[in-house]
């Protein structure tokens, strides 16, 4: 499977931000890829905590979700991308990343479980949590699974979705800038990808306080491409046979031990 991921900075105008998505959905259609990856926040983004989320917001069957069907149909490849989606009669929106196939039609829709309430910010201020429903779906021979930015944070979700049968967690992501963030960044991607032995697809925000960054990393936690700090399109190889080459020699995922771990006693974090 090919894989593109559009590295952009999206800002509060929609449609310049559809007109950059549909620049690299073109470029990623040229490329021969199957899935173009943009990153979280890609309808519209703001780091205004005084905005209200709601009003910018549009269900899954509104014109962005619509735009971008039509991207894929035109371009032939799968898209996934952030957006918040409306709640009826809130002020308040879902964080959600859409999967869309190469027909243009909805595969699915992750709304983002964990919200990033740290480093002075409160993402839960303007943003309701999903109820837990996740999305794996099929795509090019592989099994994709979603998650979203401060998710990568949270283990239990990435193996969730592994266990669903993933070998690609896709996960846009909005980045920011903060005390020892960068770091974070390259180490969580890439142990998630280590320790359930699969592909790690991240693609991130650039604009302003952004980190960027994106990047594809294979099972054995090797960044395979990757970007930098300004818009681009990364474009790199996922295959089934590499995950299953990995998972022979290193085969964590069956010797977990949940016998083990049901007889632990449960203990709060401080």
């Amino acid at each position: 499977m090919r894989i593109a991921l559009g590295q952009m900075s999206a800002k509060t105008d929609k449609a310049a931000n559809l007109d950059r998505m549909a620049a690299f959905a073109a470029e990623a259609g040229s490329a021969g890829a199957d899935l173009l990856v943009l990153p979280e926040c890609a309808m519209v983004h703001t780091t205004d905590a005084k905005v209200p989320l709601g009003p910018l917001a549009e269900p899954l069957d509104g014109p962005f979700v619509r735009a971008l069907g039509e991207m894929a149909r035109r371009n032939r490849l799968a898209i996934v991308c952030g957006m918040y989606e409306s709640i009826p009669g809130s002020d308040r929106a879902y964080n959600t990343a859409v999967a869309l196939g190469a027909d243009g039609g909805l595969i699915g829709a992750y709304r983002k479980i964990h919200l990033f309430d740290a480093f002075g910010y409160r993402e839960s201020d303007r943003i309701t949590p999903g109820d837990g429903d996740t999305v794996v779906f099929q795509l090019a021979g592989m099994t994709i699974g979603l998650q979203t930015c401060y998710d990568v944070r949270f283990p239990e979700l990435t193996r969730h979705l592994v266990d669903r049968g993933a070998e690609v967690i896709v996960q846009p992501t909005a980045w920011a800038h903060g005390l020892l963030k960068e770091q974070h960044w390259e180490v969580l991607v890439r142990a998630r990808a280590i320790e359930n032995t699969c592909y790690v697809a991240a693609c991130g925000q650039t604009l302003g306080t952004m980190s960027g960054n994106s990047m594809l990393v294979d099972p054995m936690g090797v960044p395979v491409a990757r970007g930098g700090e300004t818009e681009c399109l990364v474009v790199g190889e996922a295959d089934s046979s590499r995950v299953s080459s990995v998972r022979a020699k290193v085969p964590s995922l069956l010797h977990r031990r949940p016998d083990v771990y049901a007889g632990w006693e449960p203990v709060a974090a401080r």
